[in-house]
């Protein structure tokens, strides 16, 4: 729950780009999900888990180790980059931010080539 106030500003930076962002809940009560979603503002695409909680088969499948686990996925699908935990401090989250930039660059010369 740390991280979306960040990660409200990652959709915000993101907008207009090859990306999204994409969450998963392991909450193990999907009722109530919605009212959380609402109440902290996440307007992005959260995937549910499942009864199972973190041991759902998101989780499983993507290999989850720890919470929070962010992937940046262009728009091709790739799995650009993966982060165990989220930034810290004020210096953390823009490092980064700027290794953000750097994949949507990356991801952007690419689309322009194909």
């Amino acid at each position: 729950m740390e991280m979306i106030p960040h990660e409200r500003s990652l959709v915000k930076k993101l907008e207009g780009k090859p990306f999204a962002l994409i969450g998963v809940n392991s909450d193990r009560d999907k009722k109530t999900i919605g009212p959380n979603m609402k109440k902290h503002q996440v307007t992005w695409r959260s995937f549910w888990c499942g009864d199972e909680g973190t041991g759902g088969s998101i989780p499983s499948e993507w290999n989850v180790g720890g919470w929070p686990t962010l992937y940046l996925i262009d728009h091709q699908g790739v799995i650009r980059k993966m982060w165990l935990g989220g930034p810290d401090d004020d210096e953390e989250k823009d490092k980064f931010d700027a290794e953000i930039e750097k994949w949507v660059k990356i991801a952007e010369a690419a689309t322009k080539k194909s």
